[in-house]
């Protein structure tokens, strides 16, 4: 497969992190409106993103620089960490779907 194929599947996959990550800051606006959802950040330092933020959109803004990146000089080490933090936003995504579905 080659790096082409990759980038265009990880660019699928960070503009469904975009669109999911919009609903779910929208979600987390409200939750914080109502006194809820004090938290300081959604991924603790280890899971290896330099965004410290309590809504998901600078994370995907993050990933999509760091896709910029990957693409200008590609490594399998860069391509790695890219795959590991899509791969921990979108499932953080899913569970905090599921959570509101769950509270509604």
């Amino acid at each position: 497969m080659s790096y082409q194929t990759i980038i265009d599947q990880i660019r699928n996959s960070l503009q469904t992190a975009y669109r999911q990550g919009i609903d779910a800051d929208a979600v987390l606006d409200q939750i914080q409106k109502d006194g809820q959802g004090k938290f300081a950040a959604i991924f603790t330092s280890e899971a290896g993103f330099s965004t410290d933020s309590n809504r998901f959109g600078p994370y995907v803004k993050e990933m999509g620089q760091s896709l910029i990146d990957f693409e200008a000089n590609p490594s399998n080490d860069q391509l790695a960490t890219l795959v590991k933090q899509l791969e921990l936003l979108l499932t953080t995504l899913a569970q905090f779907r599921q959570q509101v579905k769950a509270t509604k």
